[in-house]
């Protein structure tokens, strides 16, 4: 879906540990790079291409992957990306998440998992060492480390926001040019709705709640969730409201 000039909101659906999930990476263009804002799910790299190469963008054209943090349904394209397309494409990530895209440290939904395995119940128990393995296969290198408040030079510019609490690295994303927030998983789209993301999933609340807050710098008038895509009703408006939540 095509968003604003140079800005295209791709759509990766798959059935992951049993249930289908749908993701959306963003695709930024303009006449010097092809920026992808995380990869999907493991075993979606054809899926991510197909959908690059379909908004008429080349696959190979694609030289930059900015990770918003390590989670599995976006790091999982990101070891078959590089592979492909080799010293070509830079990955960019917060430092806070390095560590983590790299396989350096356990992935903090994966370690939660481990450290009490004994005590889950079986479905859940059931689905570790598929997502064990789908992380091993997913880790890669990171070119270059992101920091709060810096400004890269793509697209018309895009702004870093540090706003960890879901993990400890988590980044999201100002495109100044189409005034559009990315949010990774700081927020969510359900039934239409712009929402918090779920308790169950942020790893500290406190960071979370003090992250939220750093949103209303902006002004806003499309929001992109990862999980649920885009939100365009009076968005200022809406981010206030969660903020104050």
């Amino acid at each position: 879906m095509n968003i604003a000039p140079g800005v295209e909101m791709l759509e990766i659906t798959t059935n992951m540990l049993g249930r289908t999930s749908t993701v959306h990476p963003m695709l930024l263009t303009d006449k010097d790079n092809v920026v992808l804002i995380d990869t999907g799910y493991p075993n979606t790299f054809e899926q991510v291409k197909d959908a690059i190469n379909q908004s008429g963008v080349p696959f190979d054209r694609l030289d930059t992957v900015i990770i918003t943090h390590h989670d599995i349904d976006h790091i999982g394209g990101l070891a078959a990306i590089v592979n492909a397309l080799g010293d070509k494409v830079k990955v960019l990530a917060h430092a806070d998440e390095k560590a983590y895209v790299q396989g350096e440290k356990r992935p903090l939904k994966l370690a939660a998992m481990e450290d009490n395995l004994a005590s889950l119940p079986e479905n859940t128990r059931s689905m570790y060492p598929l997502m064990k393995a789908g992380f091993e296969k997913s880790f890669a290198r990171v070119d270059r480390t992101l920091v709060d408040g810096e400004r890269l030079p793509f697209c018309g510019g895009i702004t870093v926001i540090f706003t960890p609490g879901h993990t400890l690295g988590h980044i999201s994303l100002y495109l100044e040019q189409s005034k559009t927030l990315v949010t990774g998983d700081a927020l969510r789209v359900e039934n239409g709705q712009l929402e918090r993301s779920s308790p169950s999933i942020n790893y500290d609340m406190g960071l979370y709640n003090g992250s939220l807050k750093k949103f209303a710098q902006f002004d806003v008038e499309k929001v992109i969730c990862y999980h649920g895509g885009l939100y365009t009703d009076n968005s200022n408006k809406r981010l206030s409201e969660i903020i104050n939540i």
